[in-house]
């Protein structure tokens, strides 16, 4: 049996208006294993980004748990749970977030400068993600400098860049045209498979979700297959 990267068990979100309480998730249950694709669709606001970001511990939910290579994350304290993110996750968003003074190279070493790994050897790591994302001879440029396409890769190659065992990615590339979209998809299904990490991304596109393993509708706050 694979090893089981990322799991969460009766997981529940509430948020609240007034004193009003809006149920968002109502009792998920997920185990993800090591080299997993994954797609989480659903309607909009159905809970879809509230999900991944409790299961990358960027928000804590209303009860239940959540387990990163098997360390609950409600045992540890907040400097534990940044340093076990930091560690053992990656993260891709719609928009690609990369610090706008700063050259791709700058933003994708980042995480390892973060993490206090030695100048050299991140600038080098960072170069040689960045070669694999088709980057390499942008590795001055700032992101102003970048297409749409260019900034996403640049940020996918910023998640990869600490060998993350999971990969976690909300609507990735909801801000691209259609065909730039396809090309950086395949380039993180392609990555996904070389480095060994799973991969859940959250899309509302039927076709991308298609071409990972697993698919899961999250509908009335619960995920089905």
């Amino acid at each position: 049996m694979n090893k089981v990267i990322l799991s969460c068990s009766n997981l529940r979100k509430s948020y609240y208006q007034a004193k009003l309480e809006v149920p968002v998730l109502m009792g998920v249950n997920l185990r993800v294993e090591a080299g997993e694709t994954l797609a989480i669709v659903g309607i909009s606001g159905s809970g879809k980004s509230t999900l991944l970001h409790l299961l990358g511990g960027l928000d804590a939910p209303t009860s239940g748990d959540i387990q990163i290579m098997g360390q609950s994350m409600s045992a540890i304290n907040e400097e534990g749970r940044c340093r076990l993110r930091n560690q053992s996750l990656g993260f891709i968003y719609q928009f690609h977030h990369l610090l706008p003074e700063f050259s791709a190279l700058e933003n994708v070493a980042m995480p390892l400068l973060i993490r206090q790994m030695n100048s050299r050897e991140s600038y080098d790591r960072a170069t040689e993600v960045l070669n694999q994302v088709g980057l390499g001879h942008r590795l001055s440029h700032t992101p102003g400098e970048l297409s749409g396409g260019e900034r996403q890769r640049a940020a996918v190659a910023r998640a990869l860049v600490t060998k993350p065992a999971c990969i976690l990615a909300d609507e990735p590339t909801g801000n691209l045209d259609r065909h730039t979209a396809s090309e950086v998809y395949k380039l993180m299904l392609d990555l996904n498979h070389n480095a060994g990490a799973s991969l859940i991304i959250v899309t509302h596109d039927p076709l991308l979700a298609k071409q990972t393993g697993r698919t899961l509708e999250l509908v009335d706050g619960m995920l089905t297959e």
